[in-house]
């Protein structure tokens, strides 16, 4: 697929949220798709990005339970399957009915029902995906492509400076970096030394879904994702609850401090962490919001017949802060085109029961 360095971007209205017209509201994780890059003019990041009024999400902070410390009949039973966790199926409940983003179709909470299945426990590592990339001799799109999207803190003055013509222009801290991919995922002159427990990245929904059947296994649909990362609660926030950080700890790797310069990386984390890095519910499943949006195998438009659809992706990344991209939520939802890929970007793998 050919790109154009002047492209029109067709998704930026979904940036501007109602009650802020006129700053940006959101991370634009959405943008970097591969039919779209930026305008000849890219736009001026602006000073401050929308705040919530006090008091607005209220809602949120009510009641949350602590992730359990005692072992779930699945730990101390030997696993059928190495590295994933079974998920009880049955009648769910997911959305939800005080949504975040409506344009992100959260809304309503609604039940369904759920087979059981298995889920990984970790995003798929750099690690992993070079043994399947060795059996295979698989070669991702990104490095088809040539090239991949990265963000600007990964970018020193100079190289912004020679890549502002390749912003998208509704999100100009993305770039589309020639030479980056999953072996070269900070720049083209990185490497994965002393990454290979991080999750993979740079890699699209067609690379996911090849690796998921190399390994036998599949992309989750967006309702198994939900189910698991919800941990048997209901009406929680977040795979343990709905306090942000109990104990006064971090239990997910986003941002901290002012986006779109300064991550503060009180977590520990400045990008990706290591796919073990914080266990976040009794089905003792790692990073399922933060760290990298994953991967499902559902389409945003069911209707969608087209040879590039948008799929869903879910969990949110490490450059998500609730004051302008509150989607490290279970019920939050996010879309990018099937060839798209970025450095956030990864996936996990589900397996039927």
């Amino acid at each position: 697929m050919k790109i154009n360095k002047e492209i029109t971007f067709h998704s930026v209205l979904w940036l501007i949220l109602s009650q802020c017209p006129l700053a940006w509201s959101d991370c634009g994780c959405q943008t970097p798709d591969r039919e779209a890059i930026a305008d000849k003019e890219p736009a001026t990041v602006p000073e401050q990005v929308c705040q919530k009024a006090r008091g607005a999400n209220s809602h949120y902070r009510d009641y949350y339970g602590e992730l359990e410390n005692s072992a779930s009949k699945e730990d101390v039973e030997e696993e059928e399957f190495p590295g994933m966790s079974i998920i009880p199926g049955g009648t769910v409940k997911v959305g939800t009915d005080k949504p975040h983003f409506g344009q992100d179709r959260e809304a309503p909470e609604r039940k369904v029902k759920v087979a059981d299945f298995y889920m990984d426990k970790y995003e798929v590592s750099n690690d992993a995906f070079e043994q399947f990339v060795l059996a295979t001799n698989y070669t991702t799109e990104a490095e088809r492509f040539g090239d991949s999207f990265l963000f600007k803190t990964l970018l020193d003055a100079a190289e912004q400076k020679q890549l502002e013509d390749f912003r998208v222009a509704s999100a100009p801290w993305w770039y589309k970096v020639k030479g980056v991919s999953w072996r070269h995922p900070y720049g083209p002159a990185s490497s994965l030394d002393g990454l290979g427990q991080h999750p993979v990245v740079h890699v699209s929904w067609r690379d996911a879904r090849k690796y998921c059947q190399w390994a036998g296994k599949r992309l989750p649909t967006e309702t198994e994702w939900e189910t698991a990362c919800r941990g048997g609660k209901e009406g929680k926030l977040y795979p343990w609850g709905n306090k942000l950080m109990p104990r006064d700890q971090h239990w997910l790797n986003i941002w901290q401090g002012e986006f779109p310069d300064g991550n503060l990386a009180d977590d520990g984390f400045e990008f990706t962490c290591p796919v073990d890095a914080f266990r976040q519910n009794v089905y003792d499943l790692h990073n399922m919001v933060g760290n990298v949006w994953e991967w499902t195998a559902d389409l945003w438009d069911a209707t969608d017949v087209s040879l590039n659809p948008n799929r869903v992706k879910k969990g949110g990344s490490y450059l998500c802060h609730k004051s302008y991209c509150y989607r490290y939520r279970c019920a939050a939802r996010s879309q990018n085109t099937e060839d798209s890929s970025a450095g956030n970007l990864g996936f996990r793998c589900a397996k039927d029961a």
